[in-house]
């Protein structure tokens, strides 16, 4: 009876901290993609266009939305990209 409570609360347990390890993976996930997908298409519109390399992509993967935002301005300046 009592290894049976024990492994009823280790699975839940588990359960839980898989629960918020995989939301928070999905929102990462989500978010490189979403950063990636706008840094193509403002690609598309710019003129000098980015040049879309490994960098360019990890820092918009990365950042998301403000990693485009970081690069299309390092862009602009003449600093990198």
């Amino acid at each position: 009876m009592i290894g049976e409570i024990v492994g009823l609360i280790l699975a839940i347990i588990v359960v839980a901290v898989l629960f918020k390890v995989f939301r928070n993976i999905v929102g990462l996930v989500v978010n490189a993609v979403i950063g990636v997908v706008i840094l193509w298409l403002l690609n598309l519109f710019l003129t000098p266009p980015v040049a879309i390399n490994i960098w360019s992509i990890l820092i918009s993967a990365i950042g998301g939305i403000a990693g485009v935002i970081i690069v299309i301005v390092l862009h602009f300046l003449g600093i990198a990209f």
